[in-house]
């Protein structure tokens, strides 16, 4: 019995530690109460901004970073950096309450496919600071295009939704356009 009892303690001793070797393997995650981080009620939002991108002239807002395959007729492979304002109007002179920023990729070979990948950043009123991220698939010359809003920051922390993008104009030669983003937000 003197024998068995060492033997006995130290499997003790070993299954502790195994235990608690378990334990701090998932002690990194744990619950929370969403309050603890000041989130209230979750809200839906919606927001209707012009996009302004602006390929030709002086001051570009989309510049190209990588050229299109040379043989490609949708610009496959090309990837241009953005830093579109995004306006209340329409018109570039009407009132701009942020940016896009991110970049676009032309992904398609069989027609002007877009990868999206941006921010909007609001530069204006209670949302000044904040910002939603939005990642998708873009065919620009579809009537309507909708991406997924895939996050935020600032009052937009935990923001899902989706974002529908119609082209109000577009000039061929230059390759400027303004689209309507009609953005449906769901956040707390």
């Amino acid at each position: 019995m003197a024998r068995l009892f060492p033997t006995l303690c130290s499997q003790i001793i070993f299954c502790f530690f195994i235990i608690l070797a378990a334990a701090d393997d998932e002690s990194f995650v744990r619950s929370m109460d969403r309050k603890l981080l000041g989130l209230k009620k979750e809200k839906l939002s919606h927001f209707r901004l012009y996009w302004h991108d602006i390929v030709g002239g002086r001051n570009p807002t989309a510049v190209a970073v990588v050229p299109p395959s040379s043989n490609s007729s949708t610009a496959f492979g090309s990837i241009r950096v953005i830093d579109d304002p995004l306006t209340m109007g329409p018109k570039l002179s009407s009132k701009m309450v942020g940016r896009a920023q991110g970049f676009y990729a032309s992904a398609s070979q069989q027609e002007v496919g877009l990868m999206m990948a941006m921010n909007f950043a609001f530069m204006e009123g209670k949302y000044n600071g904040s910002t939603i991220t939005i990642l998708g698939r873009n065919t620009v010359f579809s009537k309507v295009r909708e991406m997924p809003v895939i996050g935020g920051s600032g009052l937009f922390r935990f923001a899902r939704g989706y974002v529908q993008a119609r082209t109000h104009w577009f000039d061929l030669t230059t390759g400027d356009a303004v689209v309507e983003y009609n953005c449906y937000v769901m956040h707390y």
